[in-house]
């Protein structure tokens, strides 16, 4: 929703935001999703799948160097309530990794509830069968998540989530 100026808030096209590319990590026990913007940080669109394991954070940096992002967004994955398990702990380490690996490149870490029910939803609705969408959710998922992200930048002036700073184990980052 657009704000008028009247109302004290300058209109959404006044605000500040940040080009560049940015990629977006759904990181998965199994796979690991990667989304990619447009350098105008309009569009979210699917890029890859990685297999997760041994090798993975190094296949990560390479892919971010050389797509020239900007900023990395690492999907937080939270329970309903907002309570964080293993799997958040474990996107904890990976966005720490990240942003010791890539600084000065920035890492954010982003809430992604949902992301994976939307991009099965999406996939679904595009034709594609339980196995078709398994290969590629992760991807879609992230594509979600950095669509999210750049949308609410683009609606507050504020980069999304909470910054990562390097050799932390990410639980002390500053809130953008």
């Amino acid at each position: 929703m657009l704000l008028r100026p009247s109302e004290g808030a300058a209109p959404v096209s006044r605000l500040p935001f940040r080009q560049g590319v940015r990629l977006a990590v759904d990181a998965g026990s199994v796979r690991i999703g990667v989304a990619r913007s447009d350098p105008g940080g309009v569009l979210a669109t699917p890029l890859t799948v990685l297999a997760a394991g041994p090798g993975s954070r190094g296949a990560l940096a390479r892919l971010v160097a050389g797509e020239g992002a900007v900023e990395v967004i690492v999907g937080l994955p939270t329970s309903l309530s907002g309570r964080e398990g293993t799997a958040a702990a474990t996107a904890r380490e990976l966005a720490a990794d990240l942003a010791g690996r890539l600084a000065p490149v920035p890492v954010r870490l982003v809430d992604e509830r949902f992301t994976t029910t939307e991009a099965h939803g999406a996939l679904r609705r595009g034709g594609k069968d339980a196995r078709a969408r398994r290969q590629v959710v992760d991807a879609a998922a992230a594509a979600v998540l950095l669509q999210a992200a750049l949308d609410a930048e683009r609606a507050t002036g504020r980069p999304p989530g909470q910054l990562v700073c390097a050799g932390t184990s990410a639980g002390n980052g500053a809130t953008g």
